[in-house]
C-alpha cells in the first residue's frame, strides 16, 4: 500500500470564521485522532492533500503526518472522513485517524468489472446490475488492495457474482454476507404490448345500427285498405284536422 507524507500545522483557533481564513491560505481544517490520543486540529496543503487522495490508493491512501511543533505517537493516518461544502462541493474539513500498521482495520474498496463487454449476457442484451460499488474488507493497513477485480466474460443472462465469489488476496477478508449479491446480468426488458384499443370496432356496429334504424324510417309505409279514401294534405299553414270520433 502507497503512503504519502503530508506536512500539517497545528491550529489554535476553531470556528467558522477561522476555517475559511484557513482555506483562504490555501489550507484544509483537519483533525486528527485515535489511538487514544486527544483530537487535535490541524491545517494540511490543500495541493499536497490533493496529490495524495488522487493516487491509485485513492481514498484509502496512508498518510504519515508530521504535525510541526508536535510530536505524535504514532504519525500512520488514514483518511476516515472528508467534509464537503454543499454548495461548491469543495473540501470543506478532513478527519485523520492514527492507525497501527499492525492492527488490521475495516475500509471500502472499489469493485472493478473486467471484460463486461464480452459477456454473453450483455451481448444478448442484458442488463448490468451493479449492486456494490465498493466492498468493505478487513484487513491490516498495509493489506489494503487498490480495487477488487471480477471477471466477467463468462456471465450469462441470469448469473451473479455473490460475496463468496469473490476472489480476494491472502489476509483480507469480506465483510459482506455470503450470500449477498455483488453483481447480476438481468433478462432484457420486454416492451410493453399496447392491448388492443377497445371500442375499435364500435363505430362499424353503430354506423350499422344507425343504418337499420334509418332503413326501418325510411320504408314505405303500409298499402291502404282497398276503396278507401287517401287523406288529404294539410293546406299551407293550417294544421291537420283532427279525424272524427267514432260513433257520432
Amino acid at each position: 500500500m502507497q503512503t504519502f507524507e503530508l506536512q500539517a500545522k497545528a491550529r489554535t483557533a476553531d470556528g467558522t470564521s477561522k476555517a475559511r481564513a484557513v482555506r483562504r491560505n490555501e489550507m484544509f481544517p483537519a483533525v486528527v485522532y485515535g489511538h487514544g490520543m486527544k483530537p487535535l486540529s490541524i491545517e494540511v496543503p490543500d495541493k499536497a492533500f490533493l496529490k495524495a487522495i488522487h493516487t491509485k490508493a485513492g481514498a484509502n491512501v496512508l498518510i504519515t503526518l508530521q504535525v510541526e511543533g508536535v510530536k505524535l505517537k504514532e504519525s500512520t493516518c488514514r483518511i476516515k472522513a472528508i467534509q464537503n461544502n454543499p454548495v461548491t462541493d469543495k473540501i470543506d474539513h478532513i478527519d485523520f485517524m492514527v492507525i497501527s500498521l499492525t492492527e488490521k482495520i475495516t475500509v471500502k474498496v472499489p469493485v472493478a468489472l473486467l471484460h463486461i463487454e464480452e459477456a454473453p449476457g450483455i451481448k444478448e442484451g442484458g442488463s448490468l446490475d451493479l449492486v456494490h460499488r465498493e466492498v468493505e474488507v478487513e484487513c491490516l493497513p498495509t493489506q489494503i488492495p487498490e480495487k477488487i477485480e471480477i471477471e466477467t466474460k463468462a456471465m450469462k443472462i441470469n448469473d451473479a457474482v455473490h460475496a463468496k465469489d469473490l476472489i480476494l488476496p491472502q489476509g483480507i477478508k469480506c465483510m459482506l454476507p455470503p450470500d449477498e449479491v455483488v453483481l447480476a446480468i438481468h433478462p432484457p426488458r420486454e416492451e410493453e404490448v399496447k392491448p388492443a384499443e377497445e371500442g375499435a370496432a364500435e363505430p362499424e356496429v353503430m354506423e350499422k345500427g344507425k343504418k337499420d334504424k334509418e332503413g326501418e324510417e325510411g320504408a314505405p309505409a303500409k298499402a291502404a285498405p282497398a276503396g278507401a279514401k287517401p287523406a288529404a294534405a294539410p293546406a299551407a299553414g293550417k294544421p291537420a284536422a283532427a279525424p272524427a270520433k267514432e260513433g257520432k
